[in-house]
């Protein structure tokens, strides 16, 4: 067939990439936006929105479970069909796209529904149609759940992201690999809906990426609500016997009904054509501020490595289309926030300590105790978390800062702009912080 030409090819509609496609088609630019599964991505099916629909209907759950002793007695039995139902109806429409199709056509972009496949500088194929981009091509590939070589795992019918998501009931027993934030989501969710949880981690401790004091916050708060956490550990062996998993980790074996894989997620680079527009395939693509990988070939989202979170593919859809439309672009916002929906809420943005004293910042510290606030003493159960600064005493301004507690991501979002704005401490100091919030604790720390 002959080769069609358009403006700007968008392939992978994610976040990012839908909001990208609507925001040249209605600047008047011809756009082909190629999608080879749903439009939305993984966030709206298998990831941010249903993950959150069943993390709210856990809490309410353990807040039921709270009211003895502040508020009267209650009883509380767990139906999972009910969030079951909200998932597959609510959040994602039974998997099914046609709204966010519908909303790229109404945008005036052209949707094709297939694999695309870079062809040289400014090509991309889709089946038999190739389409050629007077502008560009933008890369939004996301990424997929990254499957450790565990011996025996991959015969077995272990559950990712998005079998778990489909689940239309809580197994007796669930054996978690990995304690990053979507496997601790996950396994708090699921142990308040009865099931039993073994969270295994190799790394040193779990949600790692993260303050040290906030992996024992929620080490202590998960061992405290019965889920089993081995970090630092090996895991040697799966294996499924036809009903049950074995996990096996040196001496020890866990047994669970189901297995869930949360071990990071995997760059979906191979098979897109970069080796014919000279563009090595590592873990990432190199990218820079304006989303640029070489002339005429953008990358946003999961894939340009600078954080995987649907927010920041959103941040970088925007800069990439100022930079497509000749628009001004400001300077790159690096300390993005990033929370994990546990409860409590772990939120954190900019640099951790470690990080900082690596970049050999002068470093100082402020922190509180959420549970000893005013706040966390009226909230009563379920108060637990604290609150970390981290300062370059050189420049008096915050570089990273940690909101874990009741709330964690919501009282970060003043953090995340301090942290941005470089508001000096002294700024931050001679501001009122109503009383009693958490967010008070900020003046606490300062």
């Amino acid at each position: 067939m002959p080769d069609i030409s358009c403006d700007v090819v968008v392939v992978g509609l994610g976040p990012g990439g839908e909001a990208l496609v609507g925001r040249l088609a209605k600047a008047g630019l011809d756009v082909v936006a190629v999608e080879a599964e749903l439009v939305g991505g993984e966030c709206p099916y298998w990831g941010c929105i249903p993950s959150k629909m069943l993390i709210r209907a856990a809490n309410l759950l353990a807040e039921s479970r709270r009211a003895a002793g502040v508020a009267g007695t209650t009883t509380v039995e767990p139906d999972f069909s009910l969030v079951a139902r909200r998932i597959r109806d609510e959040a994602t429409d039974d998997w099914d796209d046609t709204v966010a199709a519908d909303r790229v056509t109404a945008a005036g972009a052209r949707l094709v529904r297939g694999h695309g496949r870079l062809d040289g500088d400014r090509r991309v194929t889709v089946g038999d149609e190739t389409f050629v981009a007077a502008k560009g091509v933008v890369l939004n590939t996301g990424t997929t759940a990254a499957v450790p070589p565990i011996d025996g795992l991959a015969g077995t019918p272990y559950w990712t992201n998005r079998e778990i998501l489909k689940a239309e009931a809580a197994p007796a027993s669930m054996i978690v690999i990995g304690g990053g934030a979507i496997g601790l989501e996950l396994a708090q969710a699921f142990s308040r809906f009865g099931t039993e949880v073994t969270v295994l981690e190799v790394g040193p401790r779990i949600l790692g990426v993260e303050e040290p004091e906030s992996s024992e916050l929620i080490t202590s708060v998960l061992e405290a609500e019965g889920i089993g956490v081995h970090a630092g550990i090996s895991i040697d062996a799966v294996a499924h016997d036809g009903e049950v998993f074995h996990v096996t980790c040196g001496d020890v074996t866990y047994e669970a009904e189901r297995v869930l894989v949360a071990a990071g997620r995997r760059s979906r680079l191979d098979d897109i054509g970069l080796d014919t527009v000279g563009v090595d395939a590592g873990r990432f693509l190199t990218v820079d501020d304006s989303m640029a990988v070489k002339d005429g070939l953008w990358a946003i989202g999961d894939i340009a490595g600078r954080g995987a979170f649907t927010h920041v593919s959103m941040y970088q859809s925007e800069r990439a289309a100022r930079a497509i439309l000749g628009e001004e672009l400001g300077d790159y916002d690096a300390s993005f926030p990033r929370v994990t929906f546990t409860d409590p809420e772990i939120g954190g943005v900019g640099m951790t300590e470690k990080q900082a004293r690596e970049q050999g910042i002068n470093v100082r510290i402020g922190s509180t105790d959420i549970a000893a606030s005013s706040r966390g003493f009226v909230h009563g159960p379920g108060h637990e978390g604290l609150l970390k600064l981290v300062i370059d005493d050189d420049r008096d301004v915050i570089v990273g800062a940690t909101s874990a507690g009741p709330a964690g991501g919501e009282t970060l979002s003043a953090l995340a702009v301090a942290v941005r704005a470089e508001i000096p401490l002294a700024t931050l100091r001679n501001t009122i912080y109503a009383y009693p919030t958490f967010w008070r604790a900020i003046e606490s720390a300062l």
